[in-house]
């Protein structure tokens, strides 16, 4: 018997309620919610759920991202049309179960001994022989064959007239292939209805009940009302807590579409270690949390450790290790000034907080607060340098022909991994609430053979960083880089230099030149500087750029690639004397001209024309750090998790049973000869016809339809 696609037939009531039912319960409704299932479920896996929604502006744009919101495709597996979609298809399998379960169970128990012995003559798989055995011994030896190979069979003989006429025996093999169909089924069922428990519908529904709202505001924990509080009773949950070392928390936030809800725990959790391990590659290895539980009704205090994929569990709520943060380190910085008349100064800072920077020389009007967001300790990264020309002098055909061949796997440069140090991170927001965000690493790095500090600076989380490198000097800092950028914003300094430069350029037989090379350098320092317009009522631009403007303006095409050439050598002389003047004023030595002095004048004037672009006052480097690590935890009540492994075991069994189980029936009918002996007549019935079922059915007519005397070992 195969399962009906058709509903439920219902012969009382409306015609309205009639089709209804029979809607509901016929296999293709339910065949088409799984499908809608299906899609909703592909969009939940492009389309990233339960993101911040400037998240969702920046990647789709202002309207799609509305319309996805609106419509919930952010939120799919939670919004409403896909829980009303998951609840009729449970109502659907249902019915169906119910529909066509009795009608299984029914055709279990048949065996169908009443087909008639003639009707066996029309089916694909049959046979048919006299044998010279009487009637009892080949109903022996055909029980004994069906026996021995699995068959369940019942037998009827059948009189005529009161004399006996024949026996009809009736087996069956792979009657499992049905309890498939209802175990697949009831599957369905099971893990839709799991799935429901531990979703958000049970959480909406007791805070209709207990008349709770979601929290829009922002604040500490304890000062939430309790309005926006679940209690430790709740059915089903799932949150997020964080819990920084040597704290104790007891409180979840369970994230809602309108808000945040939070959830009471009837315990707390004390993180008294946090461990984490990496791989070479930087990635972790292994998140670990030594936590001790108090519970809040016994006072009983339990220390457990708890690992990715092995959770712990008190009062049946399950302890994840969801992932780790910054639990509130305390830093030590420096603020660098890069803008003229502003003061550099120390400052002491915590991840997590938030104040107002000192800042002297700057307007009140421009105030900036600085909000420290985060330190990464450790930072590897990948230091191979992997040019992007190709240097015809060192063309290797062979070499560059087995590149592209062998293994998919095979990469042609091998990464150089390296911990470059701990880097902090932190946001400048100005007066209109504008914020930019920064990071800055701690020492310096090895780029491009040249030793640098890294300062980065990003617009909106949706940009990558871009990051200023300045060139550490012979102490390993930045003290000589900055002098050079504070010797470049003195009118009195740039004219020392020029004067320098001028006189020190002049070649010795031509000393008239030595006037037009000061006013050279003197031009090249102050476009440098932002202290001169590139041109009649521009704005000055400072670095290459306002250089480069400028012979744009005053420079013929014809003669600007030669003129900018000299005009970058006279501004890297100018540059070079302009760093021995502060030296010199510092009661140093001046610069050699060696090769790594040139390395670093021509870094020190790449980064400095950077910087006259760095969109804050100052740069804050970091002296030192003592970290403090949190732990983020995922604590969930999910009373539906041991519906939807039995969900998946049924499902399992259900699949494999329809699948790769066949259900056959077998009928064998013996009656006397008229010549002697037994007539038997054999069919088979498969609900499939495979190339099995016929080696199969020709085997068993060799050994029903041969007496054992003349069967072949």
């Amino acid at each position: 018997m195969a399962a009906s696609p058709s509903g439920i037939r219902v012969h009382s009531g409306s015609r309205l309620l009639r089709d209804a039912i029979e809607l509901l319960s016929s296999m293709r409704f339910a065949i088409s919610l799984l499908t809608l299932i299906c899609i909703a479920s592909v969009i939940g896996t492009v389309v990233k759920q339960n993101e911040p929604a400037a998240n969702y502006v920046n990647q789709f744009g202002p309207f799609w991202s509305e319309l996805f919101a609106t419509v919930g495709l952010t939120r799919v597996y939670s919004v409403w049309w896909f829980l009303l979609i998951l609840a009729f298809l449970v109502l659907s399998t249902t019915l169906c179960i119910l529909r066509n379960t009795p009608k299984i169970l029914t055709d279990l128990r048949q065996y169908k001994e009443h087909v008639r012995e003639q009707s066996l003559l029309s089916f694909h798989h049959r046979g048919q022989a006299d044998l010279a055995e009487t009637p009892e011994q080949a109903y022996a030896r055909v029980t004994g064959v069906l026996a021995g190979d699995g068959w369940r069979a019942k037998v009827q003989q059948r009189h005529e007239d009161g004399t006996w006429r024949g026996t009809m025996i009736a087996a069956r093999k792979g009657a499992v292939n049905k309890l498939g169909y209802i175990a697949a089924h009831s599957a369905i069922v099971l893990i839709c209805i799991g799935g429901l428990l531990d979703g958000d519908l049970i959480v909406r529904v007791q805070m209709l009940l207990q008349g709770k709202t979601a929290y829009h505001g922002s604040g500490l924990v304890k000062d939430v009302p309790a309005e926006h509080r679940l209690g430790p009773g709740t059915l089903t949950f799932r949150g997020n807590m964080e819990v920084p070392e040597g704290a104790r928390r007891g409180t979840a936030i369970l994230t809602q579409q309108d808000g945040v809800v939070l959830q009471d725990l009837p315990f707390d959790i004390e993180l008294k270690k946090f461990v984490v391990e990496y791989y070479e590659t930087g990635m972790p290895k292994l998140f670990a949390s030594d936590i001790v539980v108090h519970d809040r009704d016994t006072g009983e205090a339990k220390a457990v450790t708890v690992k990715v994929n092995e959770p712990a569990f008190h009062r049946g709520v399950a302890i994840y290790q969801s992932s780790f943060d910054d639990g509130g380190s305390r830093l030590k910085l420096r603020a660098l000034p890069l803008q003229a008349g502003v003061k550099g100064f120390d400052l002491d800072g915590t991840v997590g907080t938030s104040g107002t920077l000192p800042l002297v020389g700057v307007a009140d009007g421009e105030k900036l607060t600085v909000e420290f967001t985060g330190l990464r300790a450790i930072n590897v990264e990948n230091l191979q340098a992997t040019g992007s020309g190709t240097d015809v002098r060192k063309v290797d055909l062979v070499d560059s022909v087995q590149a592209h061949l062998g293994s998919g796997a095979k990469v042609r440069h091998q990464k150089e991994l390296r911990n470059v140090g701990a880097s902090f991170s932190y946001k400048l927001r100005d007066a209109a609430g504008q914020a930019r965000e920064f990071n800055n690493y701690m020492a310096p790095v090895d780029l491009d053979g040249q030793r640098v500090y890294l300062a980065g600076v990003r617009d909106t989380p949706a940009e990558n960083f871009r990051y200023l490198r300045i060139p550490v000097d012979d102490q390993d800092g930045m003290d000589r880089w900055l002098h050079l950028r504070a010797a470049l914003q003195d009118p009195a300094r740039r004219e020392a230099a020029a004067a320098r430069y001028g006189k020190l350029a002049t070649p010795a037989d031509k000393p008239a030149m030595t006037p037009q090379l000061v006013t050279t350098s003197r031009i090249a320092l102050d476009l440098f500087a932002g202290a001169m317009p590139p041109g009649d009522g521009e704005k000055p631009l400072g670095g290459l750029p306002g250089l480069s403007r400028y012979l744009e303006s005053k420079v013929p095409e014809a003669e600007r690639a030669r003129v900018s050439e000299v005009m970058l050598r006279v501004l890297s002389g100018s540059l070079f004397e302009l760093v021995n003047l502060d030296r010199e004023a510092a009661g140093q030595k001046p610069l050699p001209g060696d090769t790594a002095t040139q390395a670093w004048m021509t870094q020190a004037m790449m980064s400095v024309s950077d910087s006259q672009f760095y969109p804050a006052p100052v740069l804050l480097e970091l002296m030192d750090y003592t970290q403090v690590q949190a732990s983020v935890f995922q604590v969930a009540r999910a009373p539906g998790k041991t519906l939807v492994y039995l969900g998946c075991v049924a499902l399992i069994i259900g699949v494999f049973a329809m699948l790769y189980v066949r259900e056959r029936r077998l009928w064998i009918w013996l009656q006397p000869a008229e010549g002697g002996g037994t007539h038997v007549r054999t069919a088979l019935s498969t609900t499939r016809r495979t190339l099995d079922a016929d080696a199969e059915f020709e085997t068993l007519k060799s050994a029903l339809l041969t007496p054992a005397a003349g069967r072949t070992p």
